[in-house]
Parts: structure tokens; C-alpha cells; sequence
């Protein structure tokens, strides 16, 4: 047995935070200033941060490896899994000219690059996090404005970027229902708080997205639809957060939002197109053209991601997840028949060495398991949805096979990058590295409420999952603001609505997105793109959370 010391260099808080910091910041030195290809600073990371574990915070070598291997385990399945899935699927579309038609039908809807980016990257992909999170909403947005003419850096970062409003709620709302287990705050009174903290940032979000594609001049031509599809996005954000609870507020907003635009366009068009300085004419021209298919063909091409989001939506109902993994104990037939299947397809071994072999600050065993949901991973969904679409889009078994095997091939690279980061998020928080830093900036004070959200922001960049910020700092944050006299509510709130704009420079959602538009070894530039950017924006929200503990304390429910 093995006790954590989170307080390991001369029992000096602020000492062991800058040894705990070192990973991180060789990180950030890796990709934006030595530029190293993504696998490569993964690596190096998790290297350090391994011997940094057991030098300097005494953990057995064993055990840091062990849990090394858990993460690498979790890197590949859900997450590398939804990878593989959503590329493969894409690729199916635009190896048998599906892909052209969608590219077209919603050309024919707007050609402007601004207001795609707004139904694409910012509405749909806020769909698919709220369906089914982890990397799908940018995998597959960002696969499908590259495959509008994008650049790919341009559709990685944008969709990085537009992924920020819905994180919170993501996964039908688990990152708001996890923290209520540790900390005993209602779901409910959490999700109130997030939904009067990020409808700022949703309506700021498509403002955002704008101002970095074209500058301050060409927002003004597309205003009426910045504020059609912010404003709807936020106003249903806030009611179905405040009114409902946290499953439905990403699935709600984003259809709200993705009607109300489409239904604005049709009455309205932009003084002129906007298009990127890199396109010629003749390709826009081009385009203009490709835009005749009938009705029938424009849905049997949108088909492929009509059955993706049926499929996802399901794989994330409550009752239909706990059958898939062999959890479920309702009486339903059918759910009780998948049930049977999910549990044998389900499977948790213990990490060998580490499973219970590790106290925490109480004194309490921290259990590990390597968490293998074969049936319920919202991957499978996607690779049925590629099932499916292979007699929609018409294509050979022979051929499916082999665009599953170039997929494979093609992403070698980035599930590498994966496995190592989230390997990296494991042996921080196993090691007490991650509650260090928490620990660090919980000694803020009264400036507490301005850091809380960053706390959150931080978690999320270590651990690239919103849910797993808010159960590895969620105690910390609610102990710390009642020590202050901060409502332990908005703080939890802070933690959550914090990591969402950390989602963007997260290593594995970096990875992803690289991955998705076939960037592979471009980690560095998209991280370039995107950090300045992430904290532009945790910025703005720490101000917001402190006015909220201070004049603004009546938004508190």
C-alpha cells in the first residue's frame, strides 16, 4: 500500500505545485514553441511526468506504470475507439460521392463560409456532444467543414473552438450528474448555476467564431444570423438547464438553433458571400453550380449521419446505457435482452498492482479498473452507423474493409498521442500531482472565485474530460469556497463552466481534431491556433464568476 503525499517537496505546498506544474509546461513548451509532432510530445510528457512521480512524489515505479497503463487503456477505448469510427464513416461518404451531394445541399442553403461554420462547427457539433461527447462533435464537424473546403487547420480549430458552449452538458448532461456523488450538491442546483454562467458564452460563441474567420468588418454583414443562432442557442441553453436538469440542455438548444437558422436563411441572405482568400474563383463558381440534386439524393448523402445521430442518441438514453453494459435492472424486455449481451461484453478487470493499492488523503483505497464497455462505447454506435451505411451509400464489403484498414492505418499517429496523454492524465491525478495544483490555487483566497473556474479549466486540459475535472476537483472547489464563504454551488458550477473552453487545448481533443482532418503531426500548430484563444476566454469567465459571488450573487439559485 502506498499513501499519497500531495505535499511532497519539504512538506512545502507551493514547491511541490512547480515541481507537479512541470509536466504541463513542458507541454505547452513541446507543442507551441519546439513544435513537436503530437506522439512525440505526448510521449516525452508521460515520460517526465512518470519520473517526476516517482522521484520527487515517491510513488512505487510499479504502480506509476500500472497506472500509466490504465490510461492508455481508457485513451484507446471509448476515445480512440469514437476516433476510428467517425473517420471511418466520413471516409465511407467521400469514397462514394456522398460526400459531394452534402457538401452541396448545404451550399445550397448558404454559401457563406461564416454561416456554415455557425450551422456546422457551433449547432451540430453542440448536438453531437450533447448525444454522445468525448471526440465525436469535433471529429466529425471538423471532418465535415474540411470536407466543405475548409482549410483543415482552419475546420480543426474553429470546431475546437465552437465546441466550448456545449461541453458542460455534453454526454446527456454526466459532467454536471457526476459531481453530485462526491459532493452531495443536488445535479439539479448545479446545473441552475452552469445554465446562468455559459448562455453568456453561447451567445458570445458564434460572435467569436466570426471575428476570427473574417475580422470586425465582415461580422457586421452577418449579425441578424450571429444573434439568431447565439441567442436561441443560449435562451433554450438557460430554460432547459433551469427547468428541466442537465440531460437534455446541448440536444435541446442545438435543434432550436440549428431550426431557427436554417429557417432565418431561407428568408435572408448576406449582402455577399464570404469565401476564404485561398479559394479561386473558379472554384467558388464551381460550387455555385453543384448545387442541383434532387431531394431524394440530398437525403440518402445526409442518411450516413442521420442514422450516426439516432444511433448516439440512443447509445446515450440512461435506461438503453446501463443495458448496453450490463448494468440494467428495470423489467423491459428488449433492454433486459440487451442487457444479456452487454454484460458479457463488458468487462473490468483490476490493474494489477494498483487496484486498492493506493490511499488517499482520508486513508481510503482508490479502486482501478481497466473499464472495457465494448457494447456501450459510443464508438460501436458509430461503427453500426457505419454498418448501416454501407447498403445506404452502396459499397462493397470488400471495399468497406478496406477503408476500416486505411482509417487504421491512417491514425496510428494520433491513438498513440491519445494513449500517452491520457496515460499522462492518470499518473497526475494517481500520483496526487493534480490535487496539488487544485490544492495550490484553493490557497487564493478571496481572489478564490476568479481562480475557481481556472481550477476547472486546468483539470480539463490534464485529464481532456470536463466530467473527470469536475470528480477529481469537485470536493476541493466545494470545501474551499465554504472555507471563504463563496457558495459552494457557483463553485462547482465555476469548475464546470471553467473546463469547457480548457476542452480546446486539451492534448487529446487536439489529437482528435489533428486526427479527424488529416493533420496528423500538425498537433503543434493546431495547439498554436487555439491556446491563445483558451485563455482569452477562462479569463472572461473567472471575472464573470467572481462579479457572481460579489454583485452579482442574486444569479446564485
Amino acid at each position: 500500500m502506498w499513501k499519497q503525499d500531495f505535499t511532497p517537496i519539504a512538506d512545502q505546498l507551493w514547491l511541490s505545485a512547480i515541481v507537479a506544474l512541470i509536466p504541463i509546461l513542458y507541454f505547452f513548451w513541446a507543442l507551441a514553441v519546439k513544435r513537436m509532432k503530437g506522439h512525440v510530445a505526448g510521449l516525452t510528457t508521460l515520460l517526465l511526468a512518470v519520473v517526476l512521480a516517482v522521484i520527487a512524489y515517491r510513488m512505487p515505479a510499479g504502480k506509476a506504470v500500472m497506472s500509466v497503463t490504465q490510461g492508455a487503456v481508457y485513451g484507446l477505448l471509448p476515445i480512440g475507439w469514437i476516433i476510428i469510427t467517425s473517420v471511418f464513416l466520413y471516409k465511407l461518404t467521400v469514397k462514394t460521392g456522398h460526400f459531394d451531394i452534402i457538401r452541396n445541399s448545404v451550399i445550397s442553403l448558404t454559401e457563406d463560409r461564416r454561416l456554415q461554420a455557425l450551422l456546422i462547427a457551433f449547432s451540430f457539433g453542440a448536438f453531437l456532444e450533447g448525444a454522445a461527447g468525448f471526440g465525436a462533435p469535433v471529429a466529425i464537424s471538423a471532418a465535415l467543414l474540411a470536407g466543405l473546403g475548409f482549410n483543415p487547420l482552419y475546420a480543426a480549430g474553429l470546431c475546437l473552438i465552437a465546441n466550448t458552449a456545449p461541453v458542460a452538458f455534453g454526454a446527456v448532461g454526466i459532467p454536471i450528474i457526476s459531481m453530485e456523488g462526491p459532493t452531495g450538491v443536488p445535479a439539479m442546483e448545479i446545473s441552475k448555476m452552469v445554465g446562468r454562467q455559459l448562455p453568456f458564452l453561447s451567445v458570445f460563441i458564434p460572435f467569436y467564431l466570426v471575428l476570427i474567420m473574417a475580422g470586425w468588418k465582415k461580422i457586421v454583414e452577418v449579425l441578424p444570423a450571429i444573434i439568431v443562432s447565439g441567442v436561441s442557442f443560449a435562451l433554450t441553453q438557460y430554460l432547459s438547464s433551469n427547468f428541466l436538469g442537465p440531460e437534455l440542455p446541448d440536444i435541446l438548444s442545438s435543434l432550436v438553433s440549428i431550426v431557427a437558422l436554417a429557417v432565418f436563411l431561407h428568408y435572408w441572405k448576406p449582402k455577399s458571400i464570404f469565401r476564404f482568400a485561398t479559394e479561386s474563383e473558379v472554384a467558388a463558381a464551381g460550387q455555385a453550380v453543384r448545387t442541383t440534386h434532387s431531394s431524394g439524393e440530398v437525403f440518402r448523402a445526409w442518411s450516413p449521419f442521420l442514422v450516426l445521430t439516432a444511433l448516439i442518441s440512443l447509445w446515450g438514453i440512461p435506461q438503453v446505457k446501463a443495458a448496453l453494459t450490463g448494468h440494467y435492472e428495470g423489467t423491459n424486455g428488449l433492454l433486459k435482452a440487451v442487457n444479456a449481451i452487454g454484460s458479457h461484453l463488458t468487462f473490468m478487470p483490476p490493474v494489477p498492482g494498483l487496484n486498492n493499492q493506493i490511499l488517499n488523503a482520508s486513508g481510503q483505497p482508490i479502486a482501478a479498473v481497466y473499464k472495457l464497455e465494448l457494447l456501450g462505447a459510443a464508438g460501436t454506435a458509430i461503427l453500426l452507423a457505419a454498418v448501416v451505411s454501407k447498403f445506404i451509400v452502396g459499397i462493397s464489403w470488400k471495399e468497406w474493409a478496406r477503408t476500416f484498414a486505411e482509417t487504421l492505418n491512417e491514425l496510428k499517429y494520433p491513438l498513440i498521442t491519445i494513449a500517452s496523454v491520457v496515460g499522462f492524465a492518470y499518473i497526475a491525478n494517481s500520483s496526487g500531482m493534480s490535487t496539488t495544483l487544485g490544492m495550490a490555487l484553493a490557497k487564493t483566497g478571496s481572489f478564490f472565485p476568479f481562480f475557481s473556474p481556472i481550477l476547472g479549466w486546468l483539470g480539463v486540459f490534464i485529464t481532456g474530460s470536463d466530467t473527470s475535472s469536475n470528480l477529481l476537483f469537485g470536493n476541493l472547489q466545494k470545501v474551499t469556497a465554504t472555507s471563504i464563504g463563496m457558495d459552494p454551488v457557483l463553485a462547482l458550477a465555476a469548475n464546470s463552466s471553467g473546463g469547457v473552453v480548457g476542452k480546446m487545448i486539451s492534448p487529446q481533443s487536439i489529437a482528435v481534431a489533428c486526427a479527424a482532418v488529416g493533420l496528423t503531426g500538425k498537433e503543434s500548430d493546431l495547439f498554436r491556433f487555439t491556446v491563445k484563444h483558451s485563455v482569452f476566454l477562462i479569463i472572461l469567465i473567472g471575472i464573470l464568476v467572481y462579479l457572481q459571488s460579489t454583485v452579482l450573487s442574486w444569479m446564485i439559485p
